[in-house]
This record gives C-alpha cells, sequence and structure tokens, in this order.
C-alpha cells in the first residue's frame, strides 16, 4: 500500500517539439534497414524496448539464470554500493550536504538502482524540505518510467529517500537526454517545479498521480500537461553523475561507443562522474548461453521486435513471426554477441504506407542487436579514446562482470596510434611512427601536464626551496624548461636566443651530483644563491609563453612549407620534448618528499579513496606461480637512428631515441627465472622490521615515512599507512633491492632480461598500465594473472636492471647534446626501462628507452624484480 507521504511521480518529455517525431524516426530506420541487399539487412536495436520489450527484459533478468550480467551487477552493488557512492563524492568539496544531479540513462525496472539510491539516501544526514540529491531515469517508454517510478516511491527504498534523494523521469532517447542536459536543463534545485518560458514549448512536464491510467499514451505521444522546464544557470556547478548500468553501452559499435562516451555532459576536473557497467569478454558458451536461456525469454524478447517493426510500419502484424526465427552468435574475433531474425522461407514484406516491397530469400539473416564484450584492453583503450580516466573498479566475485566509475580529468594523455598516416615531404602518404617528430597535440598535453604541476601543486612558499638537497631549488626547474627548448630553437634555426636573454646562464643545465659525495658533479649552470636574485615567477612564465610561441610558429612554417621539415628539426622537438616529460617526473618525485607538509595535491581529479581502494588491491589474485622461466633466446636491444642523416626528410616513419638507444643490436639472453611482479613494500616492510634494517647496504626507503613510530607510505595526496600501500610496488634504491634479492637467494635482472619478459608480458598504457597519470600513485602489478597469457602491468614503477650504464658498441654520442650519456659513463649509473604513474606514454612505450639513475639514489620511482639463475 502507498504511504501516505506519496509523492506524485514527475515525468518529463525530453523529446524537442521542434523534432521529428520518435515514430517517424523509427519508421525512417526501419525503412533504412530493410532497404539493403540481402546479407546486410538490419532493424533497429531500439525496437526490442517498447513498453512490452522493457517487462520481457526485466522477466529476462528474474527468470532466466542464464543471463549472468544482470545478478553480476547486482551483486556488485548489493556488496558494493555504499563504497561506490563514497567514491563517486570524493571529488566533490566536503563542507556538508552538496545539491548534486543523478542521471540514468536507461532505467528501466530500477531493481539494481534502487540500491545505489539507498546508499545516496544513507550520504544525506538527514530529510529537509528540498532533497539535495535529484535523480533523474531516462528512458523512451513513459508508460513504464510512470510505474517504475511509482513502485519505487512505494517501496521501502522511496521511503528511506524522502527528503533526501528527489526522483523523476525523463522520456526521451538518450540523445534528447545529454542535449537536456547539456542545455543547462537540470541546473538548479527541484528543477521540474520551476518554470522556464525560455525553454517551455519545447519541454512538457507531465506529473503522475498515485494511480496511473494504463490507458496513457505511450512515451512516443506527447502530452498536455503542464509545461514547464528548469532554469540554465550559467556558472552554477551541481555535481553530475551519470548511471549507464547494464553493460548497455554493448549495444554502441567500436568507435561508436568512445563518441558517444565524449557526449557526455561530464566537466573535466568537477567531480561528475559516470558508473557505467561492462561485460566481460567471457567464455563463448557462456555468452551464447545468455543470450539463449532454456525457457526462451530472450527469443520472445528479441522476436517482440518485429511486432514493433511492424507497428513503425503502419501494421503490427506485417512480420508473421511463424515465418522467421531468432538466431543468437558470439562472434569471438569481434568479441560481441550478435542476434538476428533468419527468414524460415523466401518472402516479402510490403510495406502498407508505401507499397515497397522488400524481398528476403529463405535462411536470410536480419540483425537486430549486437552487444559486445570487453576486454582489458578494449575497456582501457575505449575511456582513453573517450577522454575518461578509471577512478576505481568493482567486480563481481566471479570476475564476469565490471562496474567502472570513470571522470573526465583536467588533462590527459591519448594513446599512442600504431601506425598513423602522414603526408610526407613530397606528399605521398607514409605511416606515420608513434615515435617520430611530436604532433602539435603532443605538445598541448605535455604543456597541460607541466603547467599543471608547476602552477597548481607548488605553493609559493616552496618555490625556493629544495625537497631534495641533490637537486635545484623548485623555481628552476620552471626557468629551466623554456630554457632548454629556446636554447635548441635558436641554434636549430640560427636566430636569436628568447628575451631575457641572460636566462640562459641561469636555467641551461640542472645539477646530478655523485649521491656518496655532492661536491662531484658533471658541468651545470651556475644559479643565484640569494632569493631575490632569481628572476620572478611572473617573468618565468612570460618568458614560457614566448617560447611555446616560438615552437608553435615553427609548426605553422613546417606547415605551409616555408620551412622543409627535416630529420634535425624533428630531433630537436623531439629531444625538447621528452626533456619536458623526464623533468615533470622530475619535480614530482621531488614534490612527493613534500606531500603532506607543502605540496598541493593534485585537484582536478578525483582523490582516492584509500580505505575502498585498499580493499579492492588487498583481494587481487596473486599469480598461481611466483616466477617464470625464460630464454635461451636472442632479443633486440636498440634501434637505428643516426644523427649523420639528420639532413633526411624521411621523416615521419622514422622512430627518434636519444644516443644511448641507437644502434640496433642482437643480444643472447640464456635461460633463467623471474618474478611475475616487482618486490612489493609489504614484503620489503616485512624484511626490513625483521634483519634488514640491521644489515649492510639496507637503508630506510626515501618513498616510506616514519610518522610516531609507525610506517607510512609517501603519495602525493600525503602519507599513507602501510595497509594501504602493502601491495604497491616498492620504490627504492638499488642497493636496497639488490640486497633484498640476494637474500632471496637471486639478484636484479639484466637489462637484455627484464626487456625479454617486458616484451612478452608487459600490457602497454593501451592495456592498462599504470602510465601517463592514469593514477597519481602506484597500484598493485597485474602481471601473471589468468587471463591474456599472463599480461598486465607492474604497478607504475620504472624498473632497475643490473647493467650499469656505459658504452656500447655502435655508441655515438649525440651531437645535439653531447653530455647526454657520456656525462654518466661513471660506473654509479645503472639502466632503468619501463615507465611510471607519470611517465608519458611516448617515452614508456617506446621499448628502446633506456634511462639510467645512479646505484643508491633514493628518490626516483623504480623499482624492481627478482630473477635467478637456472
Amino acid at each position: 500500500m502507498a504511504s501516505a507521504t506519496t509523492v506524485p511521480v514527475q515525468i518529463l518529455d525530453i523529446h524537442p517539439r521542434d523534432a521529428p517525431l520518435a515514430d517517424q524516426s523509427i519508421r525512417d530506420q526501419v525503412v533504412a534497414g530493410l532497404s539493403k541487399p540481402a546479407g546486410q539487412k538490419w532493424l533497429p536495436t531500439m525496437l526490442l524496448y517498447d513498453e512490452r520489450g522493457l517487462r520481457i527484459y526485466d522477466e529476462i533478468t528474474t527468470g532466466a539464470p542464464e543471463y549472468y550480467l544482470f545478478p553480476a551487477e547486482e551483486e556488485i552493488l548489493k556488496t558494493n554500493a555504499d563504497d561506490i557512492v563514497k567514491v563517486m563524492h570524493a571529488g566533490v568539496s566536503s563542507g556538508g550536504p552538496v545539491e548534486e544531479v543523478v542521471v540514468e540513462l536507461g532505467a528501466g525496472a530500477l531493481r539494481k538502482t534502487s540500491l545505489i539510491l539507498s546508499a545516496l539516501s544513507r550520504q544525506v544526514p538527514g530529510p529537509s524540505s528540498a532533497p539535495p540529491i535529484s535523480y533523474y531515469a531516462l528512458d523512451l517508454e513513459k508508460r513504464e518510467l510512470e510505474r517504475t517510478l511509482m513502485e519505487l516511491s512505494k517501496s521501502s527504498v522511496g521511503a528511506d529517500m524522502q527528503g533526501k534523494v528527489s526522483a523523476s523521469g525523463l522520456c526521451g532517447t538518450y540523445d534528447d537526454g545529454l542535449k537536456f542536459i547539456a542545455e543547462g536543463g537540470l541546473e538548479g534545485r527541484n528543477v521540474l517545479s520551476k518554470l522556464d518560458t525560455k525553454l517551455a514549448e519545447r519541454y512538457p512536464v507531465e506529473r503522475v498521480g498515485r494511480d496511473p491510467s494504463p490507458s496513457s499514451d505511450s512515451s512516443r505521444s506527447h502530452s498536455d500537461a503542464t509545461e514547464a522546464t528548469p532554469p540554465s544557470t550559467p556558472g552554477s556547478h551541481q555535481p553530475l553523475h551519470i548511471l549507464f548500468l547494464g553493460s548497455s553501452l554493448g549495444n554502441f559499435t567500436r568507435g561508436e561507443d568512445a563518441e558517444f562516451l565524449k557526449s557526455l555532459p561530464l566537466r573535466p576536473g568537477s567531480g561528475d562522474t559516470l558508473l557505467l557497467g561492462l561485460d566481460h569478454d567471457n567464455d563463448a558458451k557462456k555468452i551464447e548461453l545468455a543470450y539463449n536461456d532454456r525457457k526462451g525469454i530472450t527469443r520472445d524478447f528479441i522476436m517482440n521486435g518485429l511486432t514493433c517493426a511492424g507497428r513503425a510500419l503502419g501494421d503490427e502484424q506485417l512480420f508473421d513471426q511463424s515465418k522467421w526465427e531468432y538466431v543468437g552468435r558470439y562472434n569471438e574475433e569481434l568479441r560481441r554477441h550478435e542476434a538476428y531474425y533468419r527468414s524460415t522461407c523466401d518472402q516479402t514484406i510490403v510495406d502498407p504506407e508505401t507499397n515497397t516491397n522488400f524481398p528476403f530469400v529463405k535462411d536470410e539473416l536480419v540483425r537486430v542487436e549486437v552487444s559486445y564484450k570487453f576486454s582489458e584492453r578494449d575497456a582501457y583503450t575505449l575511456f582513453t579514446n573517450s577522454g575518461l580516466r578509471p577512478v576505481h573498479r568493482w567486480m563481481d566475485s566471479a570476475s564476469q562482470y565490471s562496474l567502472w566509475l570513470l571522470e573526465r580529468p583536467k588533462f590527459m594523455f591519448p594513446l599512442l596510434k600504431w601506425p598513423q598516416s602522414a603526408a610526407s615531404a613530397d606528399a605521398q602518404t607514409v605511416a606515420r611512427s608513434p615515435f617520430s617528430i611530436p604532433t602539435v597535440e603532443e605538445w598541448q598535453h605535455m604543456w597541460a601536464a607541466w603547467d599543471f604541476i608547476t602552477r597548481q601543486m607548488i605553493p609559493p612558499s616552496m618555490m625556493f626551496e629544495k625537497p631534495i638537497d641533490l637537486r635545484h631549488i623548485c623555481l628552476f626547474y620552471c626557468g629551466h624548461i623554456p630554457t632548454f627548448l629556446s636554447i635548441h630553437l635558436s641554434r636549430l634555426l640560427q636566430e636569436p636566443d628568447t628575451e631575457p636573454v641572460e636566462f640562459k646562464y641561469i636555467f641551461e643545465r640542472g645539477i646530478d651530483p655523485i649521491v656518496d659525495d655532492p661536491t662531484q658533479c658533471h658541468p651545470h649552470s651556475e644559479v643565484p644563491q640569494r632569493n631575490e636574485d632569481w628572476p620572478s615567477l611572473p617573468n618565468i612564465l612570460q618568458y614560457q609563453s614566448r617560447v611555446r610561441e616560438r615552437v608553435m610558429n615553427l609548426y605553422r612554417d613546417i606547415e605551409s612549407g616555408k620551412i622543409t621539415l627535416t630529420r634535425k628539426i624533428a630531433r630537436v622537438l623531439f629531444m625538447t620534448l621528452e626533456h619536458e616529460a623526464f623533468h615533470a617526473e622530475t619535480l614530482l618525485y621531488m614534490l612527493l618528499q613534500r606531500a603532506g607538509t607543502g605540496t598541493i595535491p593534485p585537484a582536478g581529479f578525483v582523490p582516492p579513496a584509500w580505505d575502498v581502494f585498499a580493499e579492492t588491491w588487498n583481494n587481487h589474485p596473486e599469480p598461481a606461480t611466483q616466477t617464470i622461466t625464460l630464454g635461451p633466446e636472442d632479443i633486440t636491444l636498440g634501434h637505428n637512428d643516426d644523427e649523420a642523416d639528420d639532413d633526411s626528410t624521411d621523416v615521419y616513419g622514422h622512430d627518434f631515441g636519444w644516443d644511448n638507444e641507437h644502434p640496433e643490436r642482437k643480444v643472447h639472453v640464456g635461460k633463467f627465472k623471474i618474478e611475475w611482479r616487482p618486490v612489493t613494500n609489504g614484503q620489503f616492510y616485512d624484511f626490513y622490521m625483521g634483519s634488514g634494517k640491521d644489515m649492510d647496504g639496507i637503508k630506510f626507503p626515501k618513498s616510506w615515512v616514519d610518522i610516531d613510530g609507525e610506517v607510512y607510505v609517501r603519495t602525493l595526496y600525503g602519507p599513507v599507512p602501510m595497509k594501504i600501500a602493502r601491495n604497491w610496488p616498492l620504490i627504492t634504491s638499488f642497493d636496497n633491492l639488490s640486497t633484498y634479492a640476494s637474500v632471496k637467494g637471486g639478484r636484479i635482472p639484466t637489462e637484455p632480461e627484464l626487456r625479454l619478459f617486458l616484451d612478452k608480458f608487459e600490457c602497454g598504457y593501451e592495456g592498462g598500465a599504470n602510465l601517463g597519470f592514469r593514477n597519481w600513485h602506484p597500484v598493485p602489478a597485474t602481471t601473471g594473472g589468468q587471463r591474456d597469457g599472463g599480461k598486465g602491468h607492474n604497478g607504475g614503477v620504472w624498473e632497475w636492471t643490473s647493467t650499469v650504464l656505459e658504452k656500447h658498441e655502435g655508441f655515438v654520442p649525440s651531437k645535439l647534446y653531447p653530455g647526454y650519456s657520456t656525462d654518466f659513463f661513471d660506473n654509479h649509473h645503472q639502466v632503468v626501462i619501463g615507465g611510471s604513474y607519470t611517465t608519458i606514454p611516448r617515452l614508456a612505450e617506446r621499448r628502446t628507452l633506456r634511462n639510467y639513475y645512479q646505484h643508491n639514489y633514493p628518490y626516483a620511482w623504480v623499482g624492481a624484480r627478482i630473477a635467478y639463475d637456472v
């Protein structure tokens, strides 16, 4: 029985009155699909979701156990709804209840949604006359919206929501809903109760009483109810949370799914989120059975679409269902389930309105639905191409389905393209290497990251401080990056230095002194000793702007043909961009040492809910075996990139690299064993707290901090307890890890050994590796898992090798940057490869890249895995 306090349900028809009626749009799609040649015919998936179809689908979720998607998602929500809501709100400023909007795309029966609504209600301290959270269910069928929202209001969940979460309906398509939100349709409290004559003629509101008439018009009809729309309030910031459950995104084709997610009105860096359900690329038989249950409910659901197709053409009986059957199959190559109608005989359908004939031959298939499944690579590729960052992920107990919470961050790095076409100097199309001349877009992404770090994470009070004694003050790096770029542009183009010219004498080169004797250091700039003698930050930023404009002018001149692009020009641009990327990471590992005592945490990214994340991390499955045996095998190190060829105009297909990457060389790797995952904080902590701290050569890691006798792990958000970061890869010096490895009976792998392992098992940025600011902290490693042949990532750290940086056969020092490697052929530096969580993909994904740090340097974001002789 309805509660005495049950409020009427409000439905807003958001299909614009000046747009074509939905009936006409569906009819046009049906005609277009049936007009295709035999073997290519299709019908719109929307036909399946009329009022009867929605009810049959609800029956699938309750009466077809083979359809695992619904119970898997429901299990996740039953177990984690409170945590999901907690993480959703982590990006919203604290300080009391915040007015916010929750919109669900394709709401359906609301059974799973009610779990989220209950959790949202629990987030609000107490009821009020104006609930701070407004939930909107978007769906196509008005009567289903009326029914489900009325049932919700009368339920115990509805009672819990009163005064905390309001619930209303939006009747329309996805496109209608997204356009309505983008126009400001949901801004302002209690939006459906406010009038706005500006949009009133486009969006009528219907208020549904407690007992809606079963004969009320369908959602495709326009109501004569009171017309009202919400006010548009530009500049206001109500957090927006979008729910897109049920793996409904799988009904979009690859590419279309990314475009749809791009279109979502999530504001960058705002705390807006998307909760997205995605089905995994599970076993083919399991998937096929899910869409062809033994009771035949799915068949009824699909066949109902023929009735809707007939209705769209003007006659519900147009398709004789005795002459059609449902066919479902899983396409493993494309990772999608496909639903078809099969014509059981030769037949012709005649359009009652136009008398157009649509002939079908026996056994001809007409596609009505596809449901794409998502591998790890599919999911991360989709998110990155959509401009979305995964905040957290929840899986069901059988690891067959995921709910992802995503945001649109302040900045992010796109996937590398392998390869992409580009026009060469002679106007021919060539395959463009991702490691060729940087694109203008790459510079823009790099500058966005650099500006974020230098202008939003360093408070003015820290500009003249040294977070690390072995490096300069923070302000130096703000000037060093544009100065290095200006110097090389001037040399390349034979132009005067950017004003003020004296900057090059202060900022040209930084320091990397010997750790054991800081008085020993390579040549470097002489810097001011007093704060007042340094250039001001505003002057440095103006200088930076002038230098960046020089870069853009160079690209314009290349584009116009005023300057002929050569490898030398491309090399200067590659070198200066990657130099900036390296220093962004240097500055961040310096700032880590002051996190919690000065460094500003990265705003514009949903901050970690550490306790929620740790629960997931601590339940990560371990590899079935600790190690894997590899070799003997011959591998290739390096690539051919001779600066002697820099007059060449063959640029786009060429891979550029630093001098220690040239030339290509073959190396034999003997048989060895290597651990699937790097040494973790927890493993080293147990060792250190036992006998380790008393051993020669073992030092307390600089990535840790002792707070009142408890060991914490440093993050850019401040220190976190060891229990949170226990399964992250340990960040510490080569000396610490080498000693630990020897205690365990192993050693640090050589560069060729580690390269062989990474070639076989590293999943890469597009496979989910923790690179390119995907997170602002390490995460547990995933290599050695049950799926994808053990491929995964190391958690987001560079990795030490036992290979000393030294001259190799064929090495030639760079003419443009002669001291880049040779200054460090000092037997103090170890080769490291891979990349950390803030290494840009261009660096981390180039397998020939060789970075290096002193063996006892404790600050760089480097870990290691243990290798064993066989």
